[in-house]
């Protein structure tokens, strides 16, 4: 078992909040985690989608008071929304009776923003903590375990599957398992899985550029509404990352359009049937899925409250990411580079001189850190990811 980071965030949040909710996509290790705080805890499991357990809760509030002196730990979460305003009931009476911390735990497959009876029912009660797929701080960091990690994605049962074959394998079904099933949960579709497969593969294509819905519509002959709802249910099941462009008091014009990436790495490469390193190496994308990995490794490792964004002017100046990290005046500056020597245009200068950032960074895909200018730093992704680790924990 590859220990995970989140375990820690979760014990602490169960030690200062009544309440804590461990989010992130279907398969990504919650319930492993969640057994983990079992094996640690004096904890109570019930899993929301077995018919047995759901038949306990028939009356929550009676059932659940008889474990008052416990965590109890619901699994999948979004199956029973009706229990928040009973968690919220016995979270009040608990804090009457001196139990502030640690009474629930749950876990859910969908971002805040689709579980809005958390948000609303719990305020003040709740703490979240996401659980996202492996990365370069949960592995190895070596040049083959990253590369593998890059290829496969870090769902675990992709990552550490034994062959590329049977990783490529399981992720084409998890890609199908969503269209077929999954996605009906959390939005009502009237489409053929046929065609949210489409859009998805075409979100794929469009990996690290601007978010077109209309040229999205055209294409699926559907309409753009209909898009934006489903790319809102994809980005709400932390599946697809739409990172917004940053607002800078600049006398330019700006780009406006959010980029969208498919957030693992891994499904990227089966919904564009890349099933090995020698096919991305050769592959169009292999530079905007670099992108994107790094992105996706950086967020997870900032520090809470970090806003992501890309800075763009409509006469080229841009820089990948844009990091403005909680407590510090000035942002930090990303720029993404495949490849081990990166080379910078004109464009990047131009946008560093724009924002004025505190620190400026140009991650690449070796290990080597060396200042490249006065006020620019190459860096490998793990030392960058550790570098933003690190000011997590001092946070």
């Amino acid at each position: 078992m590859i220990p995970r980071r989140s375990l820690i965030y979760v014990q602490r949040a169960l030690a200062r909040q009544a309440a804590t909710a461990l989010l992130g996509p279907r398969q990504v290790g919650k319930t492993t985690l969640a057994h983990e705080v079992v094996r640690t805890t004096d904890a109570f499991y019930l899993d929301l989608q077995a018919r047995a357990d759901r038949a306990k809760l028939e009356n929550p509030r009676y059932f659940l008071r008889r474990y008052e002196h416990r965590l109890v730990i619901l699994d999948e979460i979004h199956r029973a929304p009706e229990l928040f305003p009973e968690l919220r009931g016995l979270i009040d009476e608990g804090r009457r009776a001196g139990r502030r911390a640690g009474r629930f735990l749950i876990l859910g497959s969908a971002s805040v923003e689709l579980l809005k009876q958390a948000g609303e029912s719990l305020a003040g009660r709740i703490e979240f903590v996401s659980l996202d797929p492996f990365d370069v701080l949960d592995v190895a960091a070596d040049d083959a375990t990253m590369t593998s990690l890059w290829v496969r994605g870090g769902f675990p049962d992709s990552y550490l599957a034994k062959t590329d074959r049977n990783s490529l394998a399981w992720r084409r079904n998890f890609v199908r398992t969503y269209l077929e099933r999954d996605l009906s949960e959390f939005v009502e579709t009237r489409l053929p899985a046929e065609t949210l497969g489409r859009l998805w593969t075409m979100l794929a294509h469009s990996q690290g550029t601007p978010l077109n819905i209309a040229t999205l519509a055209r294409s699926l002959a559907i309409s753009a509404p209909a898009v934006s709802r489903y790319v809102d249910t994809l980005a709400g099941l932390f599946l697809v990352r739409r990172l917004p462009p940053y607002v800078a008091n600049v006398r330019k014009r700006l780009v406006k359009s959010p980029k969208v990436y498919v957030r693992d790495s891994g499904l990227l490469h089966a919904l564009l049937d890349i099933g090995s390193f020698e096919s991305l190496a050769g592959h169009p994308v292999a530079g905007l899925s670099w992108e994107g990995f790094v992105i996706e490794n950086l967020l997870a490792a900032a520090p809470r409250g970090t806003r992501a964004s890309f800075y763009r002017t409509a006469a080229g100046a841009e820089i990948d990411l844009v990091l403005e990290l909680p407590g510090r005046q000035h942002p930090w500056a990303v720029e993404v580079k495949s490849g081990l020597t990166p080379r910078l245009g004109r464009g990047f200068h131009n946008a560093v001189g724009d924002l004025s950032p505190e620190r400026t960074f140009v991650v690449c895909q070796g290990h080597e850190r060396f200042a490249m200018a006065e006020s620019t730093e190459v860096i490998g992704l793990p030392e960058m990811a550790e570098l933003l680790a690190n000011a997590r924990a001092r946070a």
